[in-house]
């Protein structure tokens, strides 16, 4: 890859995000592409705006070798804690920024531009679909098309349904957006026994799902799937795995409809594919979504996906195929779903083998990277020969006047 300017010389890239939680499916995706570039021909940084309060991914990144600037920024109007990156973009001639996720697109393509990075590249997670299904977001949304996608260079989108929501719905120019799937790296259980950890039995059924415990996930709903599945199904699981604000009201659902045996919070865990082993069916009952990695990993482990028929979720899952689709915010359609498949172990085994397949087909991490490191050097490359134009029109202007 033509990565370098001259000898010795490589693109340096700054990654900027909120914080490098393990939650979080876009700042997973966000470091994993910071820690994966070729060290022969980018240098990485990642700068985190925000304080982290729970497990991040800061030892993966020192053993990466990716240097971590930390803001600490206490607030949207904390400006002063922006200016040890402006220093850095400045002083180090950083080729490329990278933002991640709206608040940190809308500061990178304002500090990029004005601090003369050469190229700008925005990068959201379902964006499109979060801004019209809360209200109050129009004014994020205009930040995207007036600001956002006029600054970068390019807006990455992670599902076609995305790109054509930003072109039909924001009006943003379709020559600004890119498109990248999200990505992960194929999970490798380690054997361990988690039912046994978990105290659930070899025969009952399990259900699980991994995300942050936000109101968008709509984990309510899947605390009323399994209400209406226990007379069926008297010693399912179901295993809620991560952290978020909704913690408080989870348990109080769950306590209102008397699953304490049934619904498990387990908090944030870092051995998600031993956890995935470990369960019968994964789900994703969100009401908005991209190309979640949570799902990727559900599909590399090789358990059918049962998921909200939203975003770029019929993307990744195909009906019948991959796993099941149900309708938004609807609890008996998931529960039917997941009833389906807790009572046909055939049907679970070959959807799960046919999700496995997908996520090395369609959303492999090594695929994903060499695609972003290719972006950088287009962007790059279009950038230098615009100053060389620019530079060009300039001496043949003084020509004339001379």
């Amino acid at each position: 890859m033509p990565g370098l300017r001259g000898p010795g010389r490589r693109l340096r890239v700054v990654t900027l995000i909120d914080k490098p939680d393990i939650t979080g499916g876009g700042e997973r995706m966000a470091v994993t592409l910071a820690m994966r570039l070729d060290a022969t021909c980018f240098e990485s940084i990642l700068c985190a705006t925000r304080p982290s309060s729970g497990p991040t991914f800061e030892r993966e990144l020192e053993e990466a070798d990716v240097r971590i600037l930390k803001l600490d920024r206490r607030s949207k109007f904390d400006l002063a804690a922006w200016r040890p990156l402006v220093s850095l973009l400045r002083r180090e001639r950083v080729d490329v920024l990278h933002a991640h996720k709206f608040g940190s697109n809308l500061w990178g393509a304002i500090i990029g531009r004005s601090a003369r990075v050469p190229v700008v590249v925005a990068h959201e997670q379902s964006w499109a679909s979060a801004r019209y299904a809360i209200a109050g977001e129009r004014t994020r949304a205009a930040l995207d098309r007036m600001v956002i996608s006029r600054l970068a260079d390019a807006f990455i989108a992670v599902s076609e349904a995305d790109r054509t929501r930003m072109i039909e719905v924001e009006g943003i120019a379709p020559a600004r957006i890119r498109v990248l799937p999200n990505a992960v790296p194929t999970p490798v259980p380690t054997g361990a026994d988690l039912r046994a950890e978990l105290g659930i039995s070899a025969s009952a059924p399990v259900v699980a799902t991994v995300c942050q415990l936000r109101a968008e996930k709509a984990l309510d709903l899947l605390v009323d799937a399994a209400a209406l599945l226990r007379a069926d199904f008297p010693k399912l699981k179901v295993l809620i795995a991560g952290d978020g604000p909704e913690e408080a009201g989870l348990r109080e659902r769950i306590r209102d409809k008397s699953l304490e045996g049934t619904v498990e919070l387990l908090g944030t865990r870092r051995d998600v594919p031993d956890l995935l082993a470990a369960v019968d069916v994964a789900v994703c009952c969100s009401d908005f979504e991209g190309t979640p990695l949570s799902v990727m990993e559900y599909m590399g482990v090789g358990r059918p996906v049962v998921a909200t028929r939203v975003g770029g979720l019929p993307e990744m899952i195909e009906h019948g195929v991959q796993g099941l689709l149900f309708e938004k915010r609807n609890a008996r359609d998931l529960a039917d779903a997941l009833a389906r498949l807790l009572g046909d172990p055939a049907e679970r085994e070959r959807m799960g083998s046919r999700a496995r397949e997908r996520q090395r087909e369609r959303f492999d991490l090594e695929g994903a990277t060499r695609w972003v490191e290719r972006l950088y050097w287009e962007l790059y490359s279009a950038s230098k020969r615009g100053l060389a134009e620019q530079a060009d029109a300039s001496t043949a202007s003084t020509d004339k006047r001379s």
